[in-house]
């Protein structure tokens, strides 16, 4: 019984993890899920102090601990929906038009994630009145957005392949 459940359940990992359009969903998760640790700008205030902006918030070290200074919850739960979402549209392999569908509204929200990222920071420099710079972690939502729009031209050309197939029939 037990042997069985893990023949299907390697048998269907396997199937899924052959499409390259898994991997790319992948690595574009990997990347999301990357903002989570590590800051994606560094500002710094006019009394010299040193800021950096995670996704909870514009965080200031002072006396040995972080104190939040702009709190950004939407950022974050922007991030968790996408990369749950990602998750989603990974096991979504059996049903192409869904996974599509999935896929479109994962850009949309990546692209708009960083638009949300470009503004908290612009309000952040302003709330302290210095300077901001963005660090590399700032493009992982458009390279993700990259990769998710890869996966999804290959999930095109599999839902198309089948419908030629149908047609042949």
């Amino acid at each position: 019984m037990i042997v069985n459940i893990f023949n299907f359940v390697s048998y269907n990992f396997r199937r899924m993890i052959q499409r390259i359009q898994t991997l790319y969903l992948l690595a574009a998760d990997l990347l999301v899920s990357a903002l989570f640790l590590l800051p994606f700008a560094e500002l710094s205030g006019k009394e010299g102090k040193l800021f950096l902006f995670h996704l909870t918030g514009l965080i200031t070290w002072t006396t040995g601990k972080g104190d939040i200074v702009l709190d950004t919850w939407p950022l974050l739960v922007i991030t968790c929906l996408i990369a749950a979402l990602l998750i989603v549209v990974i096991f979504q392999y059996k049903n192409r038009q869904l996974q599509i569908k999935l896929s479109y509204l994962a850009v949309f929200l990546l692209v708009g994630l960083t638009g949300l990222i470009y503004f908290y920071v612009w309000k952040g420099s302003a709330l302290t009145g210095g300077t901001y710079s963005f660090k590399v972690c700032f493009t992982f939502p458009l390279i993700a957005a990259v990769f998710v729009w890869l996966a999804t031209r290959g999930i095109i050309k599999d839902e198309n392949l089948v419908k030629s197939i149908d047609r042949i029939r």
